[in-house]
């Protein structure tokens, strides 16, 4: 069996996809961190992987087949990061590498595709094989909504109506394992990943009242008023405006995949529901 590292394996979305590759008999992983002691939890031989540390990173794809590379969370520093680690794979003689982009990355309204785009882009010149797995949002990406809206009475935003078609973290995972651990029929390939069912944000406001028995509601505001709310709750004040300016976008469609189940079709079976999701982050 051809030996598979990940990349960010220390991360949300990273340890889950090594937990995922486990379950399915993969049993060549390595963990690839910028701190490998702190992938010790994962069971799973683990090298010191820094994307802003060219030596480090081809020191760690010595022998590794298959690279799932996990984008990185450092937006603006993505595409230089990203370039670190496609050069090493090259020089270290790494066969394949799966990239976790961003749902419809060429055609997105959202300002985090430019660097998705960049990346896509230098993996289809590197002469690898690669996959691109363009996630949609994560329903975990609403956790601190989720779990404020009991005391506070309520989800703001200022995406209106807009759809989101969400899925979990685990559900991406579980999708990535299955393409690294059967990468011959995946080659080159582009993948649409998203939710079965979309929701609004309104949508989900009733959830959460339906599972606390209390009365959530959702109110829309102005773009500039949300990322005040935002900024006095302790958010800093460039990524406020980065996710009110992203709820405008999604009223307008950015994170709705309609008619789309590959997600699904490629885990076997359907994504996980918004009221399991919510349930789960209530429950902590």
């Amino acid at each position: 069996m051809s030996t598979i590292a990940v990349t960010g394996s220390t991360g949300q979305l990273g340890a889950l996809i090594i937990k995922s590759l486990k379950t399915k008999g993969a049993n060549d992983v390595i963990a690839l961190a910028r701190t490998p002691s702190k992938a010790e939890a994962l069971d799973v031989p683990a090298r010191k992987a820094d994307y802003n540390q060219p030596n480090t990173l081809l020191s760690a794809l010595q022998g590794v087949d298959t690279l799932c590379l996990v984008s990185s969370s450092e937006v603006g520093k993505r595409l230089e990061q990203h370039a670190n680690v496609i050069n090493a794979a090259k020089e270290a003689g790494v066969k394949n590498i799966v990239y976790t982009s961003l749902l419809n990355a060429d055609t997105s309204t959202l300002s985090l595709a430019g660097e998705h785009i960049g990346t896509e882009k230098l993996l289809k010149e590197s002469g690898l094989n690669y996959t691109l797995l363009r996630n949609g949002w994560y329903t975990e990406n609403y956790a601190s909504a989720i779990s404020a809206a009991p005391q506070i009475g309520g989800v703001f935003g200022s995406a209106k109506d807009g759809k989101i078609s969400a899925a979990t973290r685990q559900d991406y995972a579980e999708a990535a394992a299955v393409v690294l651990t059967h990468i011959d029929d995946h080659k080159n390939a582009s993948h649409e990943l998203s939710g079965d069912v979309a929701f609004t944000l309104e949508d989900l406001a009733n959830e959460i009242g339906k599972q606390t028995n209390k009365s959530i509601s959702y109110t829309n505001l102005p773009a500039e008023e949300y990322a005040s709310v935002l900024i006095k709750n302790g958010v800093p004040e460039g990524f406020a405006h980065m996710l009110a300016d992203l709820d405008v976008e999604t009223a307008k469609g950015a994170l709705h995949d309609p008619n789309n189940n590959t997600l699904s079709t490629l885990i076997g079976r359907p994504t996980t529901p918004l009221s399991t999701a919510v349930k789960d982050i209530l429950n902590g």
